[in-house]
């Protein structure tokens, strides 16, 4: 049998190292599921009970891997359902590579059942580079080129595929006017600032009393390397969410998560520093930098256009953060004085203290504040943690600890909710549940030890609200309103942790709970 368009794209995707395949299948797919059965295993097709969820594993495969995520799915419906999940890859700066059917090229522009114009449906998301292939000998160059962008800007990438397409005889481009012959291979470079610009850097930072640094997920490969500038500048560091597990939590000057999801000693890191390295991080809310003018800034990004749009940078460094940060560290000086860390360790032994009393404050039924307290301690080395969106991400964020070779990750920029089932126990799974705060530490326990994936389901009480680190005036009075009002459905969130946090702005309250 000859070589079909979808063995050659199947052939192609291994040579370019692709191993596994997320997706849904359909009859505007089908002629690539034929070459992927015919291939024997070579690359592994992982089924999603919806193309959405293909398109989310894919960009997570791509977050834990930092290789290529693929899925597929077939035309109209399933399609449209990849977008969701393939803007969280493209909102969190994920390479994702969508392949997906269409109905047959002479069919197209005949109002066809499922004919929905893929290349305009895509354009947004997938804009660095998306193609509906036409002739066999074009499939080369769009899967090459795809897969080449993807990678080298880190963006999502799709391809379209007739399904009479996927069916014929492959043809290798003619050697002829018009045709186009590419390869496979790339290889991430290395990008380090010139030395004028990393001096530049270095004087800055270097003037700077109080350095305060904010780390994302562009510096996971660089822990090493951003303890090492750290330390040269007696600096704190706070985490965006997305980069939670590039320092550990037992480093007394690593503050923990920023923003509405954040810590008390993250946002007092920020007002209080004189200067601010940010490093891989596309950290949104503004607010909880320093206000402008009151700090000089540097920024590394390896992306150009994440630069300065924060905040109003001094410096701006193109280029990978732990090669930046390496060739930055010769350059800067050993700061002396170490009050400027003494005061953030001791701002983050009293939250600690503070996370503690929220998470232990009793609730009705259990206070979710606890599940991730009970549940940190318990985690193993090396573990892979993620969570959904929503308030649960709050607890995520503040009171899990991570250390050294944990992996966590969530939807980030885009902040999507995952889809949930009660049918654990009926699918082979592990389900349990907890409605006794008492219960949750041995359930923990217990999930952990599973021989199986498992469900823990826990009753939480809805009413204790995720606050941000710091209460502004105007949120104060607001809550104190809804407490002198009696507003039956707001006064209810007024309850456990939240009201141990009200205490401290209250008359007759103090801010001793940090």
């Amino acid at each position: 049998m000859a070589q079909t368009v979808g063995d050659f794209l199947v052939q192609r995707l291994y040579a370019w190292g692709v191993r596994r395949i997320f997706g849904y299948p359909g009859d505007g797919i089908n002629g690539v599921f034929g070459a992927l059965n015919r291939a024997r295993g070579k690359i592994e097709f992982i089924q999603a009970r919806h193309e959405e969820m293909a398109a989310f594993m894919a960009s997570a495969y791509a977050k834990f891997t930092g290789e290529l995520g693929v899925c597929i799915a077939t035309s109209g419906p399933g399609a449209s359902h990849l977008i969701t999940g393939l803007y969280d890859a493209r909102l969190d700066h994920m390479p994702v590579l969508a392949i997906t059917g269409q109905q047959a090229r002479t069919a197209m522009g005949g109002h066809y059942q499922q004919e929905v114009d893929l290349s305009s449906l895509f354009k947004d998301v997938a804009g660095a580079f998306v193609q509906q292939a036409s002739a066999p000998a074009q499939v080369r160059h769009l899967v090459d080129r795809a897969i080449r962008t993807a990678l080298g800007e880190r963006r999502v990438t799709a391809i379209v595929l007739p399904n009479d397409l996927q069916d014929l005889a492959y043809q290798e481009p003619p050697r002829a006017h018009g045709t186009v012959h590419s390869g496979v291979g790339f290889t991430r470079p290395k990008t380090v600032p010139y030395q004028a610009d990393l001096q530049r850097a270095a004087d800055v930072l270097n003037s700077g009393k109080k350095v305060a640094m904010l780390v994302g997920a562009g510096a996971m490969n660089a822990t090493d390397q951003v303890i090492a500038i750290a330390d040269k500048l007696g600096a704190g560091a706070a985490k965006a969410l997305l980069g939670k597990a590039v320092l550990p939590d037992d480093l007394p000057w690593v503050t923990g998560s920023i923003g509405m999801l954040g810590t008390e000693p993250s946002y007092d890191l920020m007002m209080e520093c004189d200067t601010l390295l940010m490093i891989g991080s596309g950290f949104p809310y503004s607010e909880f930098l320093p206000k402008e003018g009151k700090a000089r800034g540097v920024q590394i990004d390896i992306a150009p256009d994440m630069l300065s749009l924060r905040y109003p940078m001094e410096v701006n460094l193109v280029g990978d953060a732990a090669e930046t940060l390496k060739a930055l560290l010769p350059l800067l000086d050993q700061k002396a004085d170490g009050a400027w860390r003494k005061r953030i360790a001791a701002n983050l032994d009293k939250w600690w203290k503070t996370l503690e009393e929220r998470a232990m404050q009793p609730a009705k039924p259990v206070n979710p504040q606890r599940i991730a307290w009970e549940l940190s301690p318990k985690l193993p080395d090396r573990v892979i943690l993620t969570s959904d969106s929503g308030s649960c991400a709050n607890w995520y964020a503040r009171d899990l600890k991570i250390r050294r070779g944990m992996m966590g990750s969530l939807s980030g920029g885009l902040a999507s909710m995952g889809a949930y089932h009660r049918f654990a126990e009926l699918i082979g799974l592990k389900g349990i549940y907890v409605d006794n705060p008492n219960r949750l530490s041995a359930a923990w326990e217990e999930a952990l030890a599973a021989d199986r994936p498992v469900v823990l389901e826990v009753k939480t009480d809805p009413e204790v609200p995720p606050l941000p680190p710091h209460i502004t005036l105007q949120q104060a009075k607001k809550f104190t309103e809804t407490m002198i009002k009696g507003d039956p459905n707001e006064a209810g969130m007024i309850t456990g942790a939240a009201r141990q946090v009200l205490e401290s702005i209250l008359p007759g309250g103090s801010r001793d709970n940090g």
